[in-house]
């Protein structure tokens, strides 16, 4: 992802857009929007989304459906996700989450200072991760079009070691 990936909130409810988006800001990240499922696929497809964090339970296509859809993606499989939730512990819904790889699931309320911390891990450690991902790109490209006599093994000598000279008194 370039410097510049977007953390994508999406929920269906604008006051809990507002609330995210202004627990987020002080993490100095651009943030963008969505309002249901279908604008989230579209925005994440687009490109320059470094995070996702994103409602379950929304009309029409669900968080979980989100999620379903961006694991079978290459360009956004490794996007990391955060579900919210505002309906309480779930164990069937947080295991097929965790199944599905999101990062986390956070319920509402959500303290600010928590979901601060927890973005700021998660997009900086992807950040990091797609940046040595694309060094280790360049690198192959590199080394696969140097020159071909350019060797970079050592060399192997087919010369055998001097024999040893024989301690003195020893007779063979």
């Amino acid at each position: 992802m370039p410097p510049d990936a977007k953390i994508l909130i999406v929920d269906d409810h604008e006051d809990t857009l507002y609330a995210l988006e202004s627990a987020l800001a002080p993490l100095g990240y651009q943030l963008t929007r969505a309002t249901s499922g279908d604008d989230a696929l579209k925005e994440v497809l687009r490109g320059h989304v470094g995070l996702l964090l994103l409602d379950i339970r929304m009309p029409g296509v669900s968080g979980l459906d989100v999620v379903r859809y961006m694991r079978g993606v290459e360009q956004t499989q490794l996007i990391p996700v955060v579900l919210v939730t505002g309906f309480g512990p779930n164990p069937a819904l947080t295991s097929e989450a965790f199944r599905l790889g999101v990062a986390d699931l956070v319920t509402k309320p959500i303290d600010p200072w928590t979901l601060r911390t927890k973005v700021r891990y998660l997009y900086d450690s992807h950040q990091r991760y797609r940046s040595l991902e694309r060094e280790a790109r360049e690198l192959r490209t590199l080394v696969k079009n140097q020159h071909p006599t350019t060797h970079y093994a050592p060399a192997i000598t087919t010369q055998r070691p001097a024999p040893r000279k024989q301690e003195q008194g020893h007779t063979a």
